[in-house]
């Protein structure tokens, strides 16, 4: 169908919860997609870091090929290979000992809730309340977006999940002010995506640990977005040596396919089976692509590559910040990186940018995002700072 059909058809059948692109893609290679019209578009968004290892990634076609032809769902009551073989490698190359398989970052953010409100439950005296952080996101599903710190995302949807409180990202004070006698749990980002790309310094997650470490009280975070490479470690809570009990994670483990995990230590690992479930948690096709996933990007070279292209990146960005004045600041870790720059002008550049057949993204009101497959090369990411510098370029002179 041409892009005006299915823009008809689209409003007709599709519930209306996007404000669409028009752009409608049918193929990609590596960092570039390709449009109904047979546009070629480079791609530094990777489906809201999701396509870590850009499109057709020869390692993950093939392994979802071979398990296609074999089987490609059961039932989770009967063992499966291939998600055995991915808890094991997530285990193997992460501090913790369990696994259990969703389908998204929300139904694995749901389920360490569960485990830690059960955690709570036995183990704490009956304790409950969760902290987490204002700018904060965790989800769509009531509870999750309880969780999520923004009351933009929870105003059509009270009441809301009880237990939940909110403290300002980056500041010890605040978040110690929250915590009580039946406080249970933090749940946190260790970069917030959805927020600004906001990044709190070493000292706080310093603080952060021993806080944790000192009230007993269970550390999840949330490495859907900042996990499988993104950052330049293969979760982000490795940068600051984090111990946490529980992280989520989703997205870029399938490279486009659903899938989502919660990792936990054997301490608070104590579901039973009737506690929680997933008819297509960690499914055959799932599991067989995040094994490909994970044995690809958990390579040390793979993730010093991520760091030093990341380096580069925010090199090149820190120019325009020198040369324009309403450019501000450059802001991320690995290749998950927020440019920030006057806020009535992010809509107009990303629309700009796109014009040039150059996808990125924005996030918080405040900032650029740039979520690009893991795989880019320097000459993509100076293709991409030259055609902001001329965008930047043609702002400056219309405001003369």
């Amino acid at each position: 169908m041409d892009l005006k059909t299915l823009k008809e058809k689209d409003k007709q059948y599709i519930m209306n919860t996007y404000g669409k692109i028009d752009v409608s893609f049918v193929s990609g290679d590596g960092v570039k997609l390709y449009d109904t019209e047979g546009n070629e578009y480079l791609d530094f968004f990777a489906g809201i870091a999701v396509n870590n290892l850009g499109y057709s990634y020869p390692k993950v076609v093939e392994a979802i090929k071979n398990q296609a032809e074999k089987i490609m769902h059961s039932s989770n009551l009967y063992y499966i290979e291939p998600q055995i073989k991915l808890a094991e490698l997530l285990v193997k190359n992460t501090i913790f000992d369990k696994v259990f398989f969703a389908n998204s970052g929300a139904e694995a953010n749901e389920g360490a809730i569960k485990l830690a409100r059960k955690y709570g439950k036995l183990k704490l005296n009956g304790k409950f309340d969760i902290i987490t952080m204002k700018k904060s996101f965790h989800g769509r599903t009531l509870t999750t977006v309880t969780a999520t710190g923004q009351e933009k995302y929870q105003k059509h949807f009270t009441p809301l999940t009880e237990g939940f409180k909110y403290a300002e990202f980056g500041n010890i004070e605040d978040l110690k002010s929250k915590i009580d006698d039946n406080t249970l749990a933090i749940m946190i980002e260790v970069i917030q995506g959805e927020g600004g790309v906001n990044i709190a310094p070493k000292e706080y997650w310093e603080e952060l640990q021993k806080l944790v470490d000192e009230k007993g009280i269970l550390l999840i975070i949330d490495e859907v977005q900042t996990g499988v490479g993104r950052t330049g470690y293969l979760y982000a809570y490795e940068i600051y040596g984090l111990k946490p009990h529980m992280i989520t994670s989703a997205k870029a483990l399938g490279n486009g396919l659903p899938i989502g995990a919660l990792l936990a230590t054997d301490e608070v690992s104590i579901f039973e089976p009737g506690d929680h479930a997933s008819t297509f948690g960690g499914n055959f096709m799932a599991t067989a692509s995040g094994i490909a996933v994970v044995e690809e990007i958990s390579k040390k070279e793979f993730l010093y590559g991520v760091r030093k292209k990341g380096e580069y990146f925010r090199f090149k960005l820190n120019e325009l910040v020198k040369k324009y004045n309403f450019v501000k600041s450059v802001r991320g870790k690995g290749l998950m990186i927020g440019l920030e720059i006057e806020s009535d002008l992010i809509k107009d550049t990303v629309e700009k940018m796109l014009k040039r057949k150059i996808l990125i993204g924005s996030a918080g009101g405040v900032v650029l995002r740039f979520l690009p497959p893991l795989i880019i090369e320097e000459k993509d990411i100076d293709a991409v700072v030259e055609n902001l510098d001329e965008i930047f370029e043609e702002i400056k002179k219309d405001r003369k």
